[in-house]
């Protein structure tokens, strides 16, 4: 609890055997965490027996596998369900330090902001904790481009690392939303169209042979969406067109 308010921690979990126990495990020493929701996307190693044995952990396992963005609807409709009044999503491949947890919660429990993100680029962690060139080129590109085109000043839109209100996740329709990575994007994206302001905390980040990542060929399709995402947030400004990722009446 943060002022009485519930904080539910929710992972997106995906072949995470490995890593999830020890990502959980700091989650649970930050002491303010209520519940974990885990939702496994029909991993094929022992991500769902780990999660079956830890304390104050509801878990779900999805039949088929839907993607990270279909993995994160899930675990949004459990969150609010479970009545949770801040939600922060940690990666379970402990990528992103948990230890985040109450500075990004204390900024959504006192009123501050909707939505937090523990950005890379803030401090000059990026490329000290190991991202490839390639990919710190690329991110620096799109987050221009982005900033340009949805008119906000963001270091990185394509940070994992995110907490969000209860109001916040009501108010957004998520459904519509891409079930792959772009999900991600596509969700900052309505969250400025809602008019929220996002705040961003400067966050350490580890590149290493368990942690999750895209490929190349997968990351040119990711970066060709969110360029066109953030068109598509342009023109519907522009009412010269509709969209019904960004709806006239928000």
């Amino acid at each position: 609890m943060f002022k009485n308010k519930k904080i539910v921690v929710v992972m997106p979990a995906y072949n995470a055997a490995k890593t999830l126990r020890k990502t959980y495990d700091e989650v649970m020493e930050q002491e303010i965490v209520d519940l974990v929701i885990l939702v496994d996307d029909a991993s094929r190693d022992e991500t769902s027996d780990i999660a079956s044995i830890l304390p104050h952990t509801k878990f779900h396992v999805h039949e088929r596998n839907t993607g990270y963005g279909g993995n994160q609807k899930t675990c949004y409709r459990m969150a609010l369900a479970a009545g949770a009044d801040i939600i922060i999503m940690v990666h379970p491949d402990y990528q992103y330090t948990p230890k985040l947890i109450p500075a990004m919660a204390a900024m959504i429990g006192n009123d501050l902001y909707h939505c937090v993100l523990g950005s890379r680029i803030l401090g000059g962690y990026a490329l000290k904790g190991g991202m490839p060139v390639w990919k710190y080129i690329a991110n620096r590109f799109l987050t221009m481009a982005e900033n340009a085109l949805l008119g906000a000043k963001l270091s990185e839109y394509h940070t994992g690392y995110r907490a969000f209100s209860k109001e916040l996740l009501e108010n957004l329709s998520l459904t519509g939303n891409s079930d792959d990575y772009l999900f991600d994007n596509q969700m900052l994206a309505q969250i400025i169209w809602k008019g929220y302001m996002i705040a961003e905390v400067s966050c350490p980040t580890k590149y290493f042979m368990d942690a999750s990542s895209i490929n190349f060929r997968r990351s040119i399709r990711y970066g060709l969406g969110c360029l066109w995402t953030a068109m598509t947030f342009r023109l519907a400004k522009m009412k010269a067109i509709r969209s019904a990722l960004f709806p006239e009446n928000h």
